[in-house]
């Protein structure tokens, strides 16, 4: 790469899977990395060689798939770039270049905008100024009642969250949906294991109408520091009420870490119900986030699937590369993005796997 060349782009892991997040891009003087993800599966790990020849690391959330591979980076003495609530979860060491969560700062003489994408605590959106501009949503969402969204600036190339692929769901249907099931498991107890910094806190709001509710102590730490962020939308503040107290193993809803319920206090209650011979009885899972295998066998053990929005269903996909102005753009975290070329309301070209000029 010859530094003076024109600035481009290029996947290198996170197009035609659900899978590590991970892209280079080349400023015209220098390599950055966005995202250095690990996961979610066991079997997809953050690949070193992906930072050979980096100067600097971006990462937009502090979800593992986004975030797993930091160590390496750390390793390798590069400067990571990302907000103060993300640094929260890096490894010790980082070379720590703090983000506004919506704001602009000039890195290298490149302008980069951010904004809170609406997914994760400390999560933005990365627009930077290069060519006719590059938008990264990194993961995101426009129907939270937890998080706060900023609409982005226009760019001529989007790399955007598809992890829905072409499901077109909305939000609304989708708690119709929990709340039929949550009436057919009357008397049953039901955990919803959760990434504490995603969609805990919406999903306490939402259940705290229909039945007793009690999060771990590692979930309630997380919405304890999200309150007190003020990122987050109006309604967040009815949640603190149950952020005081000790963790009630015996309420009807219990939220708890992790989201694939492989390790913390989620991890723990399947491990006392199935002992108990309760499991898939009167204690039921209820996973509504993207399911590991295992997760799948928890599930098929004694448990449910109901997604809860974190990501865009297709027709925010196509209004926010409409409100980007998009010539061209990459459908990321979906296992087939050639399908996009059959949805004929994307305005702009579709990008698969090959290096793009901005």
């Amino acid at each position: 790469m010859q530094a003076g060349s024109a600035p481009w782009v290029e996947v290198l892991s996170g197009l035609g899977e659900k899978g590590p997040a991970c892209i280079r891009l080349w400023t015209g003087r220098a390599l950055w990395v966005l995202d250095v993800g690990a996961g979610p599966e066991a079997t997809s790990p953050f690949e070193p060689h992906w930072l050979e020849g980096a100067a600097r690391v971006f990462i937009t959330h502090d979800h593992v798939d986004h975030i797993g591979g930091a160590a390496h980076a750390i390793a390798a003495g590069l400067p990571i770039h990302c907000t103060a609530q993300t640094a929260r979860a890096l490894p010790p060491g980082a070379a720590l270049h703090p983000l506004p969560e919506a704001g602009q700062v000039t890195v290298d003489g490149v302008c980069v905008t951010t904004g809170r994408n609406g997914h994760a605590l400390g999560g933005v959106w990365l627009h930077f100024a290069l060519g006719e501009g590059l938008f990264f949503s990194g993961d995101w969402s426009e129907e939270s009642t937890w998080f706060a969204f900023d609409p982005p600036l226009e760019a001529g190339t989007a790399l955007i969250d598809a992890s829905y692929h072409l499901d077109d769901v909305p939000q609304a249907a989708r708690l119709a949906a929990l709340d039929r099931v949550l009436d057919d498991l009357e008397g049953c107890q039901l955990l919803f294991p959760v990434p504490p910094s995603g969609r805990a806190g919406e999903l306490a709001l939402h259940l705290m109408r229909r039945g007793d509710l009690s999060l771990d102590d590692t979930c309630r730490q997380a919405l304890r520091r999200a309150l007190d962020s003020g990122g987050l939308n109006g309604r967040a503040a009815d949640l603190a009420p149950l952020l005081t107290g000790a963790f009630d193993p015996a309420a009807r809803f219990l939220i708890c870490d992790t989201p694939n319920a492989d390790a913390g206090m989620a991890w723990q209650m399947v491990q006392g119900w199935r002992d108990a011979g309760r499991l898939g009885r009167d204690a039921v899972v209820v996973f509504t986030g993207h399911m590991t295998a295992h997760a799948r066998a928890i599930a098929a053990q004694g448990g449910r699937f109901l997604r809860w929005n974190v990501h865009p269903p297709l027709s925010d996909q196509i209004a926010m590369v409409r409100r980007l102005g998009a010539r061209r753009f990459a459908p990321l975290f979906c296992s087939q993005p050639e399908d996009y070329l059959l949805e004929p309301r994307f305005e702009a070209a579709l990008l698969l796997n090959e290096r793009c000029a901005l």
